[in-house]
């Protein structure tokens, strides 16, 4: 189990969670941010630093946000299990479904 990031990151990705992440897991898209299924520990910290509310533990996703979960299991399919977004220098490429939504206009 792991928390999952889902569209109100979008186009935002204010990075709040990433601060309060203590293993580093939450690491940085185009254009929106993916949490590691595989690095997760399930504390819940992230969920509660989020200022868009874009941050849910998977069996709590709404139904019209589940394909996250399935993109950020994708994303690190391709790119692996880094270890440590800190000291992870690429973006991870987002999936395509984050890739074809409307932008979002930056406030």
């Amino acid at each position: 189990m792991a928390y999952v990031i889902a569209e109100p990151c979008v186009d935002v990705m204010d990075k709040a969670c990433v601060e309060e992440c203590p293993v580093d897991c939450i690491y940085e898209g185009t254009r929106t941010l993916y949490i590691n299924p595989n690095e997760c520990v399930d504390c819940g910290a992230c969920e509660s630093a989020c200022p868009v509310e874009a941050i849910f533990y998977e069996d709590d996703l709404p139904d019209e946000w589940k394909w996250y979960q399935a993109a950020a299991e994708a994303c690190f399919a391709t790119v692996g299990d880094p270890g440590g977004a800190a000291d992870y220098s690429e973006i991870i490429p987002d999936d395509p479904r984050v890739s074809a939504l409307p932008r979002r206009a930056q406030a």
